[in-house]
């Protein structure tokens, strides 16, 4: 399933590593496009440009919700922190708890980093939610899961998969997708691949094949894929480097 993935991401390893002033700007780079779509997906209504007006120059656009201000930089904080975990130990319940906490702290900082306790109905899903006296065990659970596939499965997989089963559980009072699609990405940049955006323009998709996933996660999986290659395509053409396409 991941042959291409794999192809571009061979081209992109060639380049490497990525230092300084050009580390900084990659990074920089996806820093707004996935605080834009992200939080897009889940209502926000800050653009493109008002994102990047307001994580680049500190400027505030007039007429917004303080919300979705506060959404953005938040999203850009816990963006910033998953490349100080992009290395070394497994990633822990406390590095998902961190997560949430430096995306929700401005929103409601004594929920910020804790685990729900009261029940929550996932609007559009036939499938509830875990109750909150299951959350402990199953997040402990999950941490578990990660620390044993991380190097079993290929990268894409395990990402795929960890932002499934990571939405499943549903763990926090709100927030929870975009602390999914951080941890994801969290997955695919500890092994050298390139973030996954989903843009907005795809979210019907993406919620229907995500509730499909609960009886059957390949074609979730096979739109992950889908996107880390979009971004892998995207990097190469900034690098103004020719995108060599796979044979066959």
């Amino acid at each position: 399933m991941f042959e291409k993935t794999d192809h571009y991401k061979a081209q992109i390893d060639i380049l490497r590593p990525f230092e300084g002033n050009m580390l900084k700007q990659i990074k920089d780079y996806y820093k707004i496009g996935l605080t834009y779509s992200s939080n897009a997906l889940e209502g926000n209504s800050l653009t493109e440009i008002e994102t990047k007006v307001l994580l680049e120059d500190g400027l505030t656009v007039g007429g917004k919700p303080l919300r979705d201000i506060y959404e953005a930089t938040g999203h850009a904080k816990a963006y910033d922190y998953i490349y100080t975990i992009a290395r070394g130990e497994p990633i822990s319940e406390q590095h998902i708890q961190a997560i949430h906490r430096l995306f929700y702290s401005q929103i409601d900082e004594e929920k910020a980093g804790y685990y729900r306790s009261e029940p929550v109905i996932i609007t559009g899903s036939n499938f509830p939610a875990p109750s909150p006296d299951q959350i402990g065990r199953l997040m402990s659970e999950f941490a578990v899961w990660l620390k044993e596939n991380e190097d079993k499965l290929h990268p894409v997989k395990f990402a795929a998969l960890a932002h499934k089963e990571f939405v499943f559980i549903h763990p926090f009072i709100d927030g929870n997708g975009r602390v999914a699609r951080l941890l994801m990405n969290l997955c695919l940049i500890r092994k050298g691949y390139t973030i996954a955006i989903i843009p907005p323009i795809l979210r019907t998709e993406y919620i229907m094949l995500l509730e499909k996933a609960h009886q059957d996660d390949r074609p979730f999986m096979k739109f992950i894929e889908e996107r880390v290659e979009e971004t892998q395509k995207d990097l190469l053409r900034l690098l103004n480097i020719e995108v060599i396409r796979p044979i066959g």
